[in-house]
């Protein structure tokens, strides 16, 4: 008896993974072999980048806050001890943010954390 084999569903199962890597240079797009590494590669690529992603930003805001509170004369680390003293809960998005975009929002905080802790 010849061998059974399922070519509708082992053709749609590389027809996929092929359409996924439309646009990809060389054999990367049309070899199957290749294309599937490729594709199984980038989706290890795409886990990692998303938590590096977070990295950066956290790296963005924190460089951007330096920035703000040097204009203040302190240095950030002792702006984020003085904010943390005080009890002020602002995360370090918002707190970017306001220096960028809302700078007076930004003295205004740095005014009164640097006040709080002159009187204590």
């Amino acid at each position: 008896m010849p061998r059974s084999v399922n070519h509708v569903a082992s053709r749609a199962r590389r027809k996929k993974i092929l359409k996924l890597t439309r646009g990809y240079f060389g054999c990367r797009k049309n070899v199957w072999t290749v294309a599937k590494n490729t594709w199984e590669k980038g989706l290890t690529y795409a886990y990692r980048d998303r938590k590096d992603k977070k990295r950066n930003f956290r790296a963005l805001w924190i460089q951007r806050i330096n920035a703000a509170a040097r204009e203040e004369n302190l240095s950030y680390s002792k702006l984020m001890g003085l904010i943390h003293k005080s009890g002020i809960a602002i995360n370090r998005k918002v707190l970017a943010d306001l220096a960028l975009n809302n700078p007076a929002a930004f003295k205004a905080i740095v005014d009164k954390v640097k006040n709080e802790n002159r009187n204590k």
